[in-house]
């Protein structure tokens, strides 16, 4: 069986390791000529599921943008992840769930379970209630070969205050969330394959944690407007290149409505990334 890191690395190689997002927020909507309404978020996201489906190695839809419109917004979005999905493009949904027991039980079977209307290739969730507390979603990623992105190293000012704290053993909280997903992941780099469980690190970091131990994706939000460049993501991922995936979305978002613009400016991208 490919793992989800197996197919999303072959994926890079076949479009270069670019990961673009759909974010349709309000002034996005606006600078399209759209309404903030349902109707606008359909045609926002079927313009970009038309131009990214078969050109991108990953799309990253971010929920919190279709969860606004409540269930009239999932509607679009569950039209969105299958149409991707029936292209052959992996979709991983930005979620960012976090919870225990039943609960993250719950975020798994809804994100990761073949049979939900909102199954995606992969999710990405926060490990700030422990590593432990992701069993449930970690273990149905295994069974379903689905991915993972656990939230690390984030890329706002914040996070630094938590993530770098370090333990008695001078790891920072950053690297040992890696550590933890690069055990999850030791079975399958013991049998030649990359691993389900990847990595959230921002491409703006001076100082990341070590990842050549992590054997899965990692994904690199903070390329583009953020100010993150390819030199960035070659800085961090020296070593692992082949797993970094960095993810832009309004330098590509901002040509829209046109599909023909949209679509070079996401091919345009992906070739900086081979």
């Amino acid at each position: 069986m490919k793992t989800f890191g197996d197919k999303l690395v072959e994926a890079g190689r076949r479009h270069g390791r670019l990961c673009v997002g759909i974010d349709p927020h309000a002034a996005l909507l606006e600078q399209w000529g759209l309404g903030t309404t349902v109707e606008g978020l359909r045609a926002f996201t079927q313009a970009c599921v038309a131009a990214f489906k078969g050109n991108v190695a990953l799309v990253k839809p971010q929920v919190a943008f279709y969860e606004a419109f409540g269930s009239a917004g999932f509607a679009v979005l569950e039209e969105a992840l299958a149409e991707l999905r029936e292209a052959g493009t992996l979709v991983v949904a930005d979620a960012k769930r976090g919870d225990i027991g039943s609960t993250m039980a719950g975020y798994a079977h809804a994100w990761l379970d073949p049979d939900s209307p909102l199954v995606a290739d992969a999710v990405t969730v926060s490990p700030y209630l422990g590593y432990g507390s992701l069993k449930p979603i970690l273990e149905l990623a295994e069974e379903q070969a689905k991915g993972v992105f656990v939230l690390a190293a984030t890329s706002n000012p914040e996070a630094r205050e938590l993530q770098d704290q370090r333990g008695g053993d001078g790891r920072s909280i950053s690297q040992q969330v890696v550590d933890a997903a690069a055990a999850s992941n030791a079975q399958w780099k013991a049998d030649g394959h990359y691993g389900n469980v990847g990595v959230v690190v921002g491409a703006t970091l001076a100082t990341p944690p070590a990842l050549s131990e992590l054997n899965g994706p990692i994904l690199l939000p903070g390329v583009g407007a953020q100010g993150a460049t390819a030199e960035n993501v070659l800085r961090l991922t020296e070593g692992v290149v082949e797993l970094g995936f960095p993810n832009v979305s309004r330098a590509i978002l901002r040509q829209g409505p046109g599909v023909d613009k949209l679509t070079q400016a996401v091919v345009e991208a992906g070739a900086s990334f081979k």
